[in-house]
């Protein structure tokens, strides 16, 4: 299985990822919003700027505050 970190010690499967966007965009913003209306939002930044968005195959949306390109697959 492959994890990938997403910060502060946290870590998703990377098996799970459907998308790793930037959390600037509009369309980021409303997925997130979307997200924490249908309690599906997992904050992952322990209260740091969130910079990616992981959209998640489940439908969950992870926020952390790593950025998108230094999030990478580890093996465990």
């Amino acid at each position: 299985m492959k994890l990938v970190d997403v910060g502060y010690g946290n870590r998703v499967s990377g098996e799970r990822i459907v998308a790793v966007i930037g959390a600037d965009s509009a369309p980021a913003k409303r997925l997130v919003a979307a997200a924490k209306e249908n309690f599906t939002a997992i904050d992952a930044t322990c209260g740091k700027k969130t910079r990616t968005v992981i959209v998640m195959d489940s439908g969950h949306i992870v926020m952390s505050a790593k950025e998108p390109e230094s999030i990478e697959p580890t093996e465990k």
